[in-house]
């Protein structure tokens, strides 16, 4: 994914996640760092309460996950109740709720890039972008196209280049325009640069499956109540993320344990 680490390790620990507080106002401008953006799908009150009611069917009473490393309200938070996820029967599901803007994504990045070679055979491992306001949902909606699209490596080349430009303009509204329209063309001439052509990419942008995918990303964002990033939640049972682990390397042994408890602890369930 990325090959090159442009964030600066002086970063401090306590200020390893965007807030939800960040998040930045849309500004009145027509230039790629201008900040209103593409509207993605609003919450469905009555898909989140079917969820909730699945929730409870799945919150089964697993002993915590403990260690002399790792310990429940201090390593993590134990969500409750349970949440449903659609992994397949034995396997863990592990979700990153990210943002392309991201600073603090983009330095864990190489951790998660280097765990996905090598995690676990029963670990199935999801993203979902984070939801907050018209400029996240602008890159969520980026995001879900090139999924769409089957373009996986321009996800990573997108990420390098709002943190690049990011760093230069000191403006998170990075491939973001003042009007949905205005975004399209700004992500449109982004993905032609990289061979998709401007027909398929808005075929893809204004697709049913990609609406569908942001409402549900808008649900998991807000049932799982997600106010930072990069937040890992693992099984749907535990929230943590780089600041509780104590770090980037420690988040991944972190979420390796997690996972590994609950692999071990299904028949318990």
């Amino acid at each position: 994914m990325i090959r090159q680490l442009a964030l600066s390790t002086a970063l401090a620990l306590a200020l390893c996640a965007c807030s939800s507080h960040q998040a930045p106002a849309p500004q009145n401008s027509s230039t790629s760092s201008a900040g209103a953006g593409a509207g993605g799908g609003s919450s469905a009150s009555g898909a989140a309460a079917s969820a909730s009611s699945a929730a409870a069917a799945a919150n089964t009473p697993l002993a915590l996950p403990t260690s002399s490393e790792w310990r429940p309200g201090v390593s993590y938070s134990v969500i409750s109740p349970a949440q449903p996820t659609n992994a397949p029967p034995g396997k863990v599901q592990v979700m990153e709720v990210f943002w392309l803007a991201c600073p603090h994504c983009y330095a864990l990045e190489p951790f998660i890039e280097a765990w996905r070679k090598s995690k676990p055979s029963y670990v199935q491992f999801v993203r979902v972008p984070v939801m907050w306001g018209p400029v996240q949902r602008a890159h969520a909606r980026l995001y879900y196209t090139f999924e769409a699209l089957g373009r996986h490596d321009l996800v990573d080349k997108a990420f390098q280049y709002i943190h690049q430009l990011e760093l230069q303009t000191n403006s998170e509204s990075i491939m973001v325009g003042s009007s949905k329209a205005n975004t399209l063309r700004i992500q449109q001439a982004f993905a032609a640069k990289n061979g998709v052509s401007p027909s398929a990419f808005a075929a893809a942008y204004n697709s049913f499956d990609v609406s569908t995918r942001l409402q549900q990303a808008e649900e998991i964002n807000q049932i799982y109540e997600v106010d930072s990033v990069p937040t890992i939640i693992v099984d749907g049972r535990y929230k943590t993320n780089v600041v509780k682990a104590g770090g980037e390397k420690k988040l991944i042994d972190l979420i390796n344990f997690l996972a590994q408890w609950d692999h071990e602890h299904q028949s318990e369930g």
